[in-house]
């Protein structure tokens, strides 16, 4: 167990630690691009103030609809928004959960994202509203809670293959922050870092990703850590619509805590090359997750 001193303390010198990298990366974060398909551009530095022209944008590439992101940023000075329309969790009542189900539906869940620097961007991650239904068979009644959930920030700093090569890799630190009385969990700050990774093979889709996360125990005052490992891969199915498919896992260090695994699999259409629709589902392969997590949303790059 971390105590919540000890937790403090890793993200704060992890917020310094953070803080200097990119004051004495700067030249590198905002390093010329050397595209050899626009000469135009060459020796060009973007930035938030600075923007990337269109004719030099790259593919689009979201953190969703998948829990594996992508190592890749968006183009300095231009803004991304990576959205659920709505989703719904539900969970069967079931002898592994005291016969207890639910249902939660979550309005326009999203990732607002904006480009700082060629290989940096910031992220800020909330849920507009979600409602809970709550059946339990035992007694024969339900209950309902809503509200807001709260905020996670996020940066993503890509290391390698943002613009070209085999091999692309970037870190995201996030924070989850409680945001006024939180009906669906404690009000603790939270946090990890994430490690997503791909690689370029003609006509697929490849990525990973490994993440930490430092949560709040659900009682006491202590943290523990869970860890995420994913692979996804996607492929065009004719024309502009593709289909992906993921595997996910989570594993705790909380006490009598069982691991967590869903295969994950939707369609994507891509209308142009600044917007994008998908829709699908996660499925649960475990009794510890989820039976299923529908989903419709859609990414837009301005």
């Amino acid at each position: 167990m971390i105590k919540p001193p000890f937790i403090i303390r890793i993200f704060y010198n992890a917020k310094i630690t953070i803080c200097t990298l990119l004051v004495l990366s700067v030249p590198v974060i905002g390093s010329p691009v050397n595209d050899s398909t626009d000469i135009k551009t060459e020796g060009i530095s973007y930035t938030l103030f600075h923007p990337v022209p269109e004719r030099s944008l790259r593919e689009l590439n979201a953190d969703r609809p998948d829990k594996t992101d992508c190592p890749f940023t968006v183009d300095a000075g231009h803004l991304q928004v990576e959205m659920d329309l709505v989703n719904m969790t539900y969970n069967q009542p079931a002898s592994k959960n005291n016969n207890i189900g639910s249902t939660s539906t979550e309005l326009m869940p999203m990732n607002l994202k904006i480009g700082l620097f060629s290989n940096l961007d910031f992220q800020l991650v909330f849920t507009s509203y979600r409602w809970d239904k709550i059946n339990d068979q035992n007694t024969g009644t339900d209950s309902r809670k809503a509200g807001f959930i709260g905020i996670t920030p996020r940066f993503k700093v890509n290391l390698i293959g943002n613009d070209r090569g085999f091999f692309a890799l970037a870190l995201i630190p996030f924070l989850s922050l409680p945001v006024g009385k939180n009906p669906f969990g404690n009000s603790s700050v939270e946090g990890g870092l994430g490690i997503p990774f791909a690689f370029d093979i003609p006509g697929w889709d490849v990525g990973f990703q490994s993440t930490i996360h430092f949560n709040r125990n659900d009682a006491g005052s202590s943290y523990h850590s869970e860890f995420d490992n994913s692979i996804s891969i996607g492929h065009s199915v004719f024309g502009r619509l593709s289909l992906s498919g993921e595997f996910f896992s989570n594993v705790s260090t909380y006490s009598n805590m069982s691991w967590v695994g869903t295969f994950d699999t939707w369609l994507t259409y891509q209308f142009n090359e600044n917007f994008r629709v998908d829709g699908g589902v996660y499925i649960g392969l475990t009794s510890a997750a989820d039976n299923w997590h529908p989903w419709v949303g859609l990414t837009w790059r301005y």
